[in-house]
């Protein structure tokens, strides 16, 4: 088979598939192949390893004509289909636009095999302790705080933090103050029933509003013990948002960066100088997130490198919604490690208290 070592073969195929949704004349078809390619993003096995022993129509969601690309790229490292059906399509350069907004995404097998690599100095899964972005069915997760925390614990975890969206972002079911207020005293019950074995952070991710900061007063904010700060909106402009995201790492109340650029697979996210923004992040002592979400994966590896240069601290998060996507850390886990990432620059792995007294510097 025509595959080179270190190449993300997985993601290779599915953007292969993406291609083919892209230019496809039918709705059916073209989500056919999206759900193709998302079931190569998220197989375990590197594609070569796994046809040894199995057919690819095996692999749910993928069907004979997804099987012909898929034999193709092993054989030939391409797929003469996908660049038959490219070239036939009057929407070729489209397609290049949107080809240019997947940069650095990891496959599920390839980040796991980033994880299980030696590399001397960047951070490890032994030295993860908790995750700091998830989301309940207070916003818009599917399962309760403890459904969370139960799936945490299991995980080997010994804290979380819960940040569901803050009340500006309606479209995510973003949490009333009074909401917030009840989930805090569901929270509270908890961590007395656990006894200090375990520990859920009264976190919030408010929302970056045009102009930068958040949209939440000091006195809301002063109510939670960690607040991450995301971009929501402004994601698919071409200008210079660097003043927006400045003024939010300047924000007094705000101990994370979350998913800086707002990226996903079909949008390039925020545009900056993410130097300036890293360097003055670092100033503030504002942590720089990188979420995991496999579909966001932000920031990439290539970023966090200018981050880590700026000398800032990192949280490296799931984005979970429910409890099984808590696993979605392990991309976050791999950008670190490919990014050179210390385990003393990831809050993470700090012990809760140490977490809670670096938090406590902006109440």
């Amino acid at each position: 088979m025509a595959v080179e070592d270190g190449k993300d073969v997985n993601m290779e195929v599915a953007e292969a598939l993406y291609d083919l949704a892209f230019v496809h004349d039918s709705i059916h078809g073209s989500r056919a192949y999206r759900r193709a390619a998302r079931a190569l993003v998220s197989l375990e096995e590197p594609l070569d390893v796994f046809v040894r022993t199995h057919a690819p129509r095996e692999i749910p969601s993928i069907g004979p004509a997804s099987e012909r690309v898929i034999l193709e790229h092993l054989e030939q490292g391409r797929s003469p289909r996908v660049e038959r059906a490219v070239e036939k399509s009057a929407r070729r350069a489209e397609l290049e636009a949107a080809r240019a907004l997947r940069t650095h995404f990891l496959s599920r097998a390839e980040a796991l095999r980033i994880l299980r690599s030696p590399d001397p100095g960047a951070i490890r899964w032994e030295d993860y302790r908790g995750d700091l972005q998830m989301h309940t069915e207070w916003s818009d997760g599917s399962e309760s705080v403890a459904q969370m925390a139960e799936a945490a614990m299991a995980r080997g975890y010994s804290y979380i933090g819960v940040s569901d969206h803050s009340y500006g972002l309606k479209i995510a079911g973003g949490v009333t103050m009074e909401d917030v207020r009840r989930q805090h005293r569901e929270t509270e019950r908890l961590n007395r029933e656990w006894g200090g074995s375990f520990r859920v952070l009264k976190g919030i991710e408010a929302n970056i509003p045009a102009e930068g900061g958040v949209d939440m007063t000091a006195g809301e904010l002063a109510e939670f013990e960690i607040v991450l700060a995301a971009p929501h909106s402004k994601l698919r402009r071409a200008e210079d948002q660097t003043p927006r995201m400045i003024a939010t790492v300047r924000h007094p109340r705000v101990h994370v960066l979350a998913h800086p650029r707002g990226r996903m697979f079909t949008r390039r996210g925020v545009v900056a100088r993410w130097k300036e923004v890293f360097e003055e992040a670092r100033a503030h002592d504002v942590a720089i997130e990188i979420d995991g979400d496999p579909y966001r994966q932000d920031l990439d590896h290539e970023t966090a490198r200018l981050a880590l240069e700026a000398g800032c601290l990192f949280a490296l998060d799931s984005d979970a919604h429910s409890g099984r996507e808590l696993r979605y850390v392990e991309f976050a886990l791999a950008h670190a490690r490919r990014a050179g990432i210390p385990a003393q620059r990831v809050i993470n792995t700090w012990p809760v208290e140490r977490l809670l007294e670096w938090a406590a510097r902006a109440s």
